[in-house]
């Protein structure tokens, strides 16, 4: 199991929010590429990027930011979400050298959008479900909707999505813990490898995620707690080698 830090980008900057509300920022860095030097010098093997700008917005906003820490770091996967609304975006991503493009409010409105993705990019494509109360949040989060998570998942079962992200909005930024059994639920109910984000708080969720990481879990996706110190980087993912198959 991967443990892979999160770079959220707004304005620039790094920061991390609270439940997806942008006027609740933390900021924890102001030079992107710096933040990603960090995070690989602590051991990890992927990095989660996510543009908030875009995804308010409906269009790539920190292209450049992104393509600079791909530049820095040409063998480092890296995954990015945020405003991918179109083939271009992800035409532009993949040259740019990122592994994963991930489509969120997209896969709710327009799913053979996903399809067509998948179809041009194999195995570059992961879809992001964000969910309150079970329920898919699209627009930044600005908006959920009436489609259960568990029902989107099974929707792309069959359409060569490399992995799901699932987050727990509720739990997002608020040092809570992981909604282990919501995270299950999506990976048992799609069959596609699962990468859990939301409320990763200290260890014992990463030891708590462990238990799990046979019932199809990839990755989890840490922000709050490896800014703040309570979680460290490289720990963890001894930690994982060591208690789960590699990735």
């Amino acid at each position: 199991m991967l443990i892979i830090p999160a770079i959220d980008l707004k304005d620039g900057q790094c920061v991390r929010l609270q439940q997806g509300r942008m006027e609740d920022a933390t900021v924890f860095g102001a030079d992107p590429v710096e933040m990603a030097s960090r995070w690989v010098e602590a051991g990890c093997r992927r990095l989660h990027l996510v543009d908030l700008n875009g995804a308010f917005e409906g269009k790539p906003i920190h292209a450049e930011v992104v393509a600079a820490i791909s530049r820095r770091y040409p063998q480092l996967p890296i995954q990015i979400g945020g405003g991918i609304r179109t083939i271009d975006s992800i035409e532009a991503y993949v040259e740019a050298g990122v592994s994963w493009c991930i489509i969120g409010t997209a896969a709710v409105k327009n799913p053979g959008f996903v399809r067509e993705a998948c179809n041009a990019f194999p195995g570059k494509i992961i879809v992001g479900i964000d969910a309150k109360d079970g329920l898919v949040a699209t627009e930044g989060w600005a908006d959920v909707s009436t489609v259960k998570a568990t029902d989107l998942a099974r929707e792309f079962a069959d359409a060569g999505v490399s992995a799901i992200v699932y987050t727990d909005i509720a739990r997002d930024g608020m040092m809570q813990g992981v909604n282990l059994e919501a995270t299950v639920e999506v990976a048992q109910a799609g069959g596609i490898p699962v990468i859990a984000s939301g409320g990763v708080t200290d260890m014992s969720d990463i030891e708590r995620l462990c238990t799990v990481a046979d019932k199809g879990l990839l990755g989890a996706i840490t922000g709050r707690a490896i800014y703040e110190g309570k979680l460290d980087v490289r720990e963890a993912q001894i930690y994982c080698d060591e208690n789960t198959k590699v990735n």
